[in-house]
């Protein structure tokens, strides 16, 4: 039988050459689509031994990607929320919007970077993957020149709905696009048209919009509704057969390719 895997704790692992001795890592961890069972051994590894698991949030609530963490680890000490000055209160391309976002973040990178220089840890959950539509990104970006980062894939969302939907999304060349859900009815119509197989997330109130812009590309028939794909209360339907135009957030439609297949 195979030797177990020799997983050095994150302390002691040995620093990049360009990394102080005292300065603390900044980490971007996929926590998957929201079943923990899809959390990774290297998504674990950090949960358990980072000094401090960053989630954002909305005001007076817990964050999604905190809460897939509590199947590993409940520790209030080490939670440290962040809570978005808005979220649909007004639109997102507002200038009040993205001021409030941009001064926001930069607050949050300051109070991590205090953190980082002092010699701690930093792990920021993040839905899905860290890389892909996540608020990471915009500490990332604000971080990675001043501390070492390590990001940690995820399974996507997108991926955990499909999978749970038992819909191959693609097959031989067929090309695959994502779109949000906030584009405008007409560049999504004009989208879906153009590619083989779509992902269309941040649904919510703009499933409707979505929903015209399937009929007028000609997809409705192939297009599956997938909520909380892989949480509690998951919910797959074909999204012609949906009765109503309600969506969460953790809500998106999956319209699978026809490509080659032998």
């Amino acid at each position: 039988m195979d030797a177990a895997p020799d997983f050095t704790p994150l302390a002691e692992e040995a620093p990049a050459p360009h990394r102080a001795a005292v300065t603390g890592t900044l980490y971007g961890v996929g926590m998957g689509p929201g079943d923990p069972d899809y959390l990774t051994v290297r998504a674990v590894r950090v949960l358990e031994r980072a000094h401090h698991l960053v989630h954002f949030c909305k005001a007076g609530r817990r964050g999604n990607a905190r809460t897939i963490a509590d199947a590993v680890v409940r520790d209030p000490a080490r939670e440290w929320p962040l809570a978005y000055p808005y979220t649909t209160e007004i639109p997102a391309d507002s200038p009040e919007y993205l001021a409030a976002l941009a001064a926001f973040y930069d607050d949050a990178a300051q109070k991590l970077a205090d953190e980082l220089g002092a010699g701690r840890d930093v792990a920021i959950l993040s839905e899905g993957d860290p890389f892909f539509y996540g608020s990471f990104m915009h500490l990332w970006r604000r971080l990675k020149d001043r501390f070492p980062v390590e990001v940690v894939p995820g399974v996507t969302g997108m991926s955990g709905c499909w999978t749970r939907a038992g819909t191959p999304i693609t097959w031989g060349d067929d090309v695959l696009t994502v779109l949000p859900a906030t584009l405008p009815a007409a560049d999504l119509a004009r989208r879906l048209r153009d590619t083989d197989a779509a992902v269309v997330m941040k649904l919510g109130r703009h499933l409707p919009k979505v929903r015209g812009a399937l009929k007028e590309a000609g997809l409705l028939a192939r297009a599956v509704y997938v909520e909380r794909g892989t949480m509690k209360g998951e919910h797959v339907v074909m999204l012609a057969d949906k009765p109503d135009d309600a969506a969460p957030y953790f809500s998106m439609v999956l319209i699978p390719g026809e490509g080659r297949r032998p």
